[in-house]
């Protein structure tokens, strides 16, 4: 793809070199071969990026550093934003299409143009696959799974029946999607678990990426639903009947019990827990290890934008600062002074 091309879809404004130059991929400022777009966000990064082998630099406006001569430079308001979006247009390795000759396809699977079906992978019965996706080596695609067009299924990657995917969306290795949720029923005379129907759907949106080993489970009766553009890092478990909204981030460890929902363009840091039948507003920031109860609702409610909730059950980070500075004060306090302010207090001795 040209320079010029990239920036018919992403804009810009060529300020030096040469539109038709062709870029095959994007780099560091350290790696860049001379097919390559380099980015910088400010006067340090631009003069390494400058004198780099890339092809082209995306550069802030008005960097204010001399431009090498012949270097093709782009002027961008979003240097990161731009040459991700870029990497996005130029895509990854190219695979040639086709089934390997080890997979399993079932006679009646539906696979649509370009689409790569990689050694030992099987396509089960009923399954339809969209335009140009790419299942590779080993993944299970069950029966009557849809997939959309341009998807990537990483190796080793094993959907369930049922499950549907929507156009562009990514599954690292390793992932399992549409596995039957966690839920049975005691019976109260033998002590024993029965399981409950697992006999829903999982929904995968448009433009979702799911990490390496994360764990997404079917509705019960009904569905589970990850909505358009949500991000899910690796080892992440999102329970049966959740409802993920669009443009989400779930960092690494994060568990989400059955039944709850989760709110357009909140952030769960790392290892946060929810429980069960739990709501998280929209916008919700919860920082690494939060925890929030099962049936409990969490809002921004009444807090400035972007408050950060930390801590079980999550609360304010300020508030939790708080509590952990008035804590650290009573420990430090010598245990005389704390067994004379008992006296003085009749509620302390339980009069």
């Amino acid at each position: 793809m040209t320079l010029s091309e990239l920036m018919s879809q992403l804009g810009g404004t060529l300020v030096q070199g040469d539109a038709e130059v062709v870029i095959d991929g994007v780099s560091s400022s350290e790696l860049a071969s001379p097919f390559d777009l380099a980015f910088a966000e400010d006067a340090a990064e631009a003069t390494k990026a400058l004198n780099s082998y890339a092809a082209a630099v995306a550069l802030p406006i008005g960097t204010g550093v001399e431009y090498p001569e012949g270097k093709s430079v782009v002027e961008v308001s979003n240097p990161r934003l731009w040459f991700a979006r870029a990497a996005n247009l130029l895509g990854g390795p190219s695979l040639a299409a086709g089934i390997h000759a080890s997979a399993v396809v079932a006679p009646d699977a539906a696979l649509s143009a370009k689409v790569v079906v990689g050694a030992c992978a099987v396509v089960g019965p009923g399954a339809r696959v969209g335009l140009a996706t790419h299942i590779e080596a080993g993944a299970i695609v069950g029966s009557r799974v849809t997939i959309g067009n341009h998807c990537h299924i990483h190796p080793h990657v094993v959907i369930y029946p049922g499950t549907t995917l929507g156009n562009r969306v990514v599954v690292h290795a390793g992932a399992v999607l549409g596995a039957d949720g966690f839920g049975y029923v005691r019976d109260p005379d033998s002590g024993a678990h029965i399981k409950f129907p697992q006999h829903g759907t999982l929904v995968i949106e448009d433009d979702v990426e799911i990490g390496a080993n994360s764990t997404i489970d079917r509705g019960a009766l009904k569905e589970t639903r990850i909505r358009r553009g949500t991000k899910i890092d690796n080892l992440v478990h999102v329970g049966h009947n959740c409802e993920i909204g669009e443009d989400v981030i779930l960092v690494a460890l994060t568990g989400i019990s059955g039944s709850s929902t989760v709110g357009n363009g909140a952030v769960l840091a790392g290892q946060v827990g929810i429980g069960d039948h739990v709501h998280v507003g929209p916008g919700v920031t919860l920082g690494g290890q939060a925890g929030v109860f099962s049936g409990s609702t969490v809002t921004n409610e009444g807090l400035k934008p972007g408050t950060v909730l930390w801590g079980t059950p999550a609360r304010p980070l300020k508030q939790v600062l708080r509590e952990q500075a008035t804590l650290a004060r009573l420990a430090r306090r010598p245990r005389k002074t704390i067994d004379e302010s008992a006296k003085q207090d009749p509620t302390q001795n339980g009069e």
